[in-house]
């Protein structure tokens, strides 16, 4: 028997009960009317055992709604959803979130979408994707920029090719004083990639002498957590596109790599990559890829950069951190499942204070994935 039938079983045994002790207690005062003209009270065991049961249903009901999940999900639909329902299949984890859904759902059709990419990305973050929204145009900048740069380094992103109202900095100067490790400061940005510094590094230069040893091209690439797209605008020099993938999370991370003429893919690291089967020549994960993430989502994504990656393409951690000794007997297990030819493989001590008080670690890893014959 279900807990909930069980609960509603008791409820139906304690409402008999309430009804036929107020039963008998009614009919002993019809019997004592015929001769005393004024009702005798409720007997003192009788009224206490009323209360005990009317505080037994009380507390059963109280347990029967905080066990019933549907109690708390809005009851009307915003109709744009009930559209969108009989055109495609809404992602399951989108109905695991009603209230957000609804609240993200409930917009003017032909109109200007609200400006919620907090909550967008909310629901994203849960699974939520694709988003159901379909029938509103995107708010735009009011002041479009005259030109663009062409170099995807160049001095300063324009602030005006933005809509900033729902960022808490309101120009890429702002983001740069709060902290210029964010990934706006060009400056800092064109000189990553390019030097070796210590072991974890992998320099542009070094990987396309490494693909050019081993017969292979590197032509088309994706960057798994991309930031500001760095990674892409370097390899564009070198003529290689990369599609990039980020999420905002309070910061402009997709609009700042469109501004440098790059693609931003609008994907969190749960999500299956919008890519065809075996058609990319490289794959990065950045550090946004660490022991952060739950690790069956990683066996995940590890599983879809093989499935996008060709015969022969590469996989590069680019200093993936966790515990030493997680990394010992989980995460290069995890890794080593995919088969992959070791050719970069370094270590080295995460010196932070995160890094200091868990024992943390940080893995820079090349691999090439095996060629079909």
């Amino acid at each position: 028997m279900g807990f909930g039938m069980g609960l509603n079983l008791i409820l139906l045994l304690a409402m008999v009960a309430t009804n036929i002790l107020s039963l008998y207690h009614l009919s002993s005062s019809l019997q004592n009317k015929s001769t005393t003209p004024i009702s005798s009270p409720i007997p003192d065991h009788l009224h206490h055992q009323l209360n005990t049961i009317r505080a037994t249903i009380n507390h059963l009901t109280n347990l029967r709604s905080t066990t019933t999940p549907t109690s708390t999900k809005p009851t009307s639909l915003p109709s744009d959803l009930l559209l969108y329902a009989h055109l495609s299949p809404i992602a399951s984890s989108c109905r695991d979130h009603p209230e957000l859904l609804h609240k993200y759902m409930n917009y003017k059709p032909y109109s200007l979408c609200p400006l919620d990419i907090d909550l967008a990305e909310s629901l994203i973050l849960r699974g939520c994707h694709p988003l159901p929204r379909r029938r509103c145009f995107s708010q735009t900048p009011s002041k479009i920029p005259s030109s663009l740069p062409l170099n995807p380094f160049p001095s300063s992103l324009p602030d005006s090719a933005l809509i900033w109202s729902t960022y808490t900095c309101k120009s890429f100067q702002c983001l740069n004083r709060v902290n210029d490790n964010l990934g706006f400061d060009m400056k800092i940005e064109s000189s990553k990639f390019t030097t070796f510094k210590s072991d974890l590094d992998l320099p542009i230069s070094q990987l396309l002498q490494i693909a050019k040893m081993g017969m292979s091209v590197i032509r088309l690439a994706l960057d798994v957590g991309a930031a500001t797209g760095t990674f892409a605008a370097k390899m564009k020099l070198y003529n290689v596109t990369v599609l990039s993938t980020s999420m905002n999370l309070g910061a402009p991370y997709n609009e700042a790599i469109a501004l440098r003429g790059l693609v931003p893919l609008h994907v969190p690291l749960q999500q299956r990559f919008p890519i065809f089967d075996g058609v990319v020549d490289l794959v990065r994960c950045s550090h946004a890829v660490n022991r952060w993430i739950p690790l069956k989502a990683m066996e995940f994504l590890f599983y879809d950069v093989d499935r996008v990656l060709r015969s022969g393409g590469y996989f590069w951690l680019d200093q993936f951190f966790s515990k030493g000794v997680d990394l010992e007997k989980i995460y290069a297990p995890l890794i080593g499942k995919l088969g992959y030819k070791k050719i970069k493989w370094a270590t080295a001590h995460k010196t932070d204070s995160s890094g200091l008080k868990n024992g943390e670690v940080y893995l820079t890893a090349l691999l090439q994935k095996p060629i079909v014959k």
